[in-house]
């Protein structure tokens, strides 16, 4: 583990121990009647420079702009990632960009901090109960309303899905709601969405169909993951070859290439490489199935809106399983080259 690791695991561990309490009362907000409270200026905070963080918080958004349709809002992160996420939601006014590397940058840091100051909320939402930064700004913030993240016992109960990293801020929020005298009427959790355009559709159409060069319909596959998620190259060879085997008459079988430029089957897929969010996202939704480790990708291709088969052998299922359009999640530890391609069968049936 190199030194900057072992600073951070330290910062995470003192902040985490400073912090556990805030927000964490018995306090329940309760709705005494009269004139039910105006939700009109809602902040989100999500300290995360990730992708897959920032994509895995669009179910929230796209929840308070079900309930709040004139509402605005305003995310609090950190780097430009959820400027691209949220490039095409309206509801989404202001976004607060925590720098990076903060000790490159304290001046902007302390000031993106404090700039929250300056405005103030009807409600203020921690995206994520495990962020001790996310705890301390919801606690700095100017809000009527705070929801910190904590997840209430009657939520525990009332929904087995509830540990997923996306749906617990929103069973928490529709909670919290309801307390104040908003009705909850329970509709479904909504899924990933980066809100592609009707170009970046055409766009990735028009990209996909000059790398297959056919009408077949398309299998993507992306071979790439960090640290412990990542599998083999003797791994991905051995599910490639079984995919050309079992779909290469009806389907083409393309890779989708990470910014490290790498493929773990050695290139030997037509292959499709771009920076670009929306671009990638453009060509994944124009695909039939999307095969992936757990990784910041597999969530933008669930945000894309098409069905993603997750492998997991590391990380939580409960907590980051890909959900909606027919994603399924699989824990390689636990199932063979049999199961996955009988789920693969049954997806691209579906």
């Amino acid at each position: 583990m190199g030194f900057l690791n072992i600073i951070n695991d330290i910062r995470h561990t003192v902040m985490t121990s400073i912090t556990r309490g805030i927000g964490a009362s018995k306090y329940q907000p309760k709705f005494e009647g009269g004139e039910i409270p105006k939700i009109e200026k809602i902040l989100v905070i999500r300290p995360n420079h990730k992708l897959g963080n920032q994509l895995l918080l669009t179910p929230l958004v796209q929840e308070l702009e079900n309930i709040f349709p004139h509402s605005q809002i305003d995310i609090f992160a950190k780097g430009t990632v959820a400027n691209i996420v949220f490039k095409n939601y309206s509801s989404v006014k202001k976004i607060y960009q925590l720098p990076r590397k903060p000790f490159n940058h304290l001046l902007r840091y302390a000031w993106c901090w404090f700039s929250i100051k300056g405005k103030r909320y009807n409600l203020v939402i921690n995206g994520d109960k495990n962020s001790s930064s996310g705890r301390l700004l919801t606690k700095f913030s100017r809000g009527r309303f705070k929801i910190f993240g904590d997840v209430p016992e009657e939520v525990q109960t009332r929904y087995s899905d509830y540990t997923h990293i996306s749906k617990y801020p929103i069973y928490n929020t529709r909670w919290f709601l309801s307390r104040i005298g908003h009705k909850d009427c329970m509709p479904d959790i909504p899924t990933l969405s980066i809100k592609l355009s009707k170009a970046d559709l055409q766009n990735g159409q028009t990209i996909l169909k000059d790398l297959v060069k056919n009408n077949k319909k398309t299998i993507c596959i992306y071979t790439n993951a960090t640290g412990n998620k990542c599998y083999s190259e003797a791994w991905w060879e051995s599910l490639y070859q079984e995919l050309l085997k079992v779909y290469s008459n009806k389907y083409s079988i393309i890779e989708m290439l990470p910014v490290e430029n790498i493929s773990r089957i050695n290139f030997k897929a037509p292959h499709f490489y771009s920076k670009d969010i929306h671009e990638m996202g453009g060509v994944i939704a124009n695909t039939s199935i999307f095969i992936t480790a757990d990784n910041g990708v597999m969530h933008l291709a669930s945000a894309s809106q098409t069905p993603v088969l997750g492998f997991f052998k590391t990380t939580d299922l409960d907590i980051y399983a890909p959900y909606g359009n027919n994603s399924i999640a699989l824990d390689t530890r636990e199932t063979s080259m049999e199961d996955w391609i009988a789920e693969i069968k049954r997806m691209l049936s579906e």
